[in-house]
């Protein structure tokens, strides 16, 4: 007896395209890529056209301006979470690829580290070339600032993983220490002063509590105005996040700053207390004074705005700190100098003590 599958007629030629994934787009998409990516190269950088991997020279040769004698590889990865929603909201992705970058070459800057290179993934449920183009724009932008070659990346259209107009990033990056000179907080003593460096907002952190707070609870649109900002919605929480790496390198450089220089910490998820604390050796602590710093205007609309509670909001957010530095005393106020002559807002947060490991915000 013949089976019905046997009866059935062969089916109809089956393309790519009719899976979800246009080749066609998907090419015009990589022909934008390379001219972006080569503004960002540095001459270690070596000219592989087409390969499947990028080329990173790490030798010691008089062509570059700073050489290692010990270098230690320092690797970074992370992603923009939740914030890239408000940006599919908006229709404005070329900021959402700065802070991608900047997730990943602040936190490897905490140990003294300089970015080399970097590389980005982007998945997305459908090609889209413009969209593409936007964001790794964005992402080229970040590693301008941030110094850091951007050496490729991974794009990967998944129609079945992700809903068409979604998509997600994630960030890698390698940077360079010297081994002598890496800061991991253990040298930290009592009375070492720690100065916080402004943040620009919410940087990438704390999204998930912020859409419900705004589009759930307060009901508002990305294009609504906010008069207590002089901005929109949208503008307000697509605000990149600030990338500190030339200038504390560059702060890292200066005489005696090796030797003063105790700890670095990236003020992302968890708040200044969960951050700063990672880095700290045993028996010291260090309660944060909350009313040293000028607190963005944008946590007090969103504490009001969802009624949250004043610890959750440090529990949660970096409240208007991005990154600290902790120092000698005696070196405090030529870092002071430092930063604000480079443009950053900086506070003295308060002074290590001996005492129970820990770090409190008051």
């Amino acid at each position: 007896m013949t089976s019905p599958a046997s009866q059935s007629p062969p089916p109809k030629s089956v393309s790519y395209k009719d899976a979800g994934v246009d080749l066609e787009l998907y090419e015009q998409a990589m022909e934008r890529l390379p001219a972006m990516m080569r503004k960002t190269h540095t001459p270690r950088v070596m000219d592989l056209p087409g390969g499947f991997a990028g080329l990173f020279r790490l030798d010691q040769s008089a062509e570059f301006p700073r050489n290692y004698k010990q270098p230690v590889l320092v690797s970074g990865t992370d992603g923009v979470g939740t914030k890239l929603k408000v940006a599919i909201q908006t229709g404005i992705f070329h900021t959402v690829g700065i802070d991608l970058v900047a997730m990943s070459v602040n936190d490897t800057l905490c140990l003294g580290a300089e970015p080399l290179f970097f590389l980005d993934y982007l998945a997305l449920g459908k090609d889209n070339p413009d969209l593409i183009s936007k964001l790794v724009e964005g992402v080229a932008e970040g590693c301008r600032q941030a110094g850091a070659a951007l050496m490729g990346g991974e794009t990967a259209i998944m129609p079945d993983i992700y809903a068409e107009g979604d998509f997600d990033m994630a960030g890698f990056c390698v940077a360079v220490a010297e081994k002598d000179r890496l800061i991991d907080g253990k040298k930290i003593e009592s009375g070492d002063v720690a100065i916080g460096i402004e943040s620009s907002g919410p940087h990438s952190n704390g999204y998930s509590l912020i859409r419900k707070i705004v589009f759930e609870i307060a009901g508002l649109k990305v294009g609504d105005h906010i008069a207590e900002l002089n901005q929109t919605v949208g503008e307000a929480l697509l605000t990149p996040t600030l990338i500190y790496t030339k200038q504390i390198v560059e702060l890292l450089q200066e005489p005696g700053a090796g030797e003063a220089i105790s700890g670095l910490a990236h003020i992302t998820g968890g708040g200044i207390a969960e951050n700063l604390v990672r880095i700290f050796p045993e028996n010291r602590q260090l309660k944060v004074d909350g009313t040293s710093w000028a607190r963005p205007a944008v946590f007090d609309w969103l504490q009001k705005l969802g009624n949250v509670e004043t610890a959750e909001m440090y529990r949660v957010f970096n409240m208007g700190i991005g990154f600290v530095v902790l120092t000698r005393p005696e070196f405090a106020g030529k870092v002071q100098t430092f930063l604000t002559g480079k443009g950053l807002k900086n506070w003295v947060l308060g002074n290590v003590s001996e005492g129970t490991r820990g770090v409190e915000v008051v």
